[in-house]
């Protein structure tokens, strides 16, 4: 039986952005949140309001809880990944979902 392990991304989780997930999972309980680099930090929120909605309207219903955090940590967030379930569970298809799940090098 082959060994389950441990997405890369989730050994990239800083303080900053396990705080990202603190305030966002108060309205968005599926949501992951990492540092790519020094200067960047990814996002991702899976909720079923997002079906049939465009990424603007998306990141309309986000950004209310984005707003929360301090203006320096809002501005590392470069890469925001928003996915209904039924999206999720077609991430084969996302390619945005693809790279959040495994990060290429950074160039920082």
């Amino acid at each position: 039986m082959r060994q389950q392990t441990k997405p890369r991304w989730k050994a990239m989780r800083t303080k900053d952005s396990r705080y990202i997930e603190k305030i966002l999972r108060e309205a968005f309980p599926n949501t992951d949140a990492y540092r790519y680099n020094s200067a960047s930090i990814r996002v991702r929120v899976i909720d079923p309001r997002f079906e049939g909605k465009s990424h603007e309207k998306r990141d309309a219903i986000v950004e209310p809880f984005l707003d929360k955090l301090p203006k320096n940590i809002q501005a590392q967030i470069i890469n925001l990944v928003t996915l209904s379930p039924r999206e999720m569970a077609d991430s084969a298809n996302e390619l945005a979902n693809i790279e959040f799940e495994d990060p290429g090098n950074s160039q920082l």
